[in-house]
């Protein structure tokens, strides 16, 4: 996966984290890696780090090993969520991975993170689209998240 063309707005770490755990989940897809193989090379030398002349914020490591873990325990029952919200005829598979993964880890916090407020959640994962596509896709983004939020949190 490429380095995102925009930075997400928001400078927190936790924003990093969710950055770089959509690029980890990607990079899962791709090549099969183990987690706590992908963890440790996300760890050592992606977090922080200066990559093809881009400075990568610090992130909140902690957050970032729950996003990436939490989708991977729970791909399953996070496919099956959102694929019962999408729009009729769409499938998972037609989507392009990096919207994949960022729906993955939107969906995760979603119905795993309930000390993390709804609008935060969707707001964030928006950013992150932000950072790959254009407007379009980021209000996809945005309402294939709020459907599983109104079914995940009421």
């Amino acid at each position: 996966m490429a380095s995102p063309s925009k930075k997400p707005r928001s400078g927190n770490a936790r924003s990093a984290a969710r950055l770089a755990a959509v690029q980890a989940l990607y990079q899962r897809e791709m090549s099969g890696a183990a987690v706590p193989l992908l963890l440790s090379e996300f760890h050592q030398h992606r977090l922080g780090a200066e990559i093809e002349g881009d400075q990568f914020r610090e992130a909140d490591v902690d957050f970032f090993n729950d996003v990436v873990k939490g989708v991977d325990a729970r791909l399953a029952e996070i496919d099956a969520m959102l694929g019962e919200n999408l729009a009729e005829g769409w499938t998972l598979d037609r989507l392009d991975r990096p919207m994949r993964q960022i729906v993955r880890a939107g969906a995760y916090e979603l119905v795993a993170r309930a000390d993390i407020p709804t609008a935060a959640i969707i707001n964030e994962y928006v950013d992150v689209a932000h950072a790959f596509y254009e407007a379009r896709e980021a209000k996809f983004v945005n309402g294939l998240l709020d459907s599983i939020a109104k079914k995940a949190r009421g």
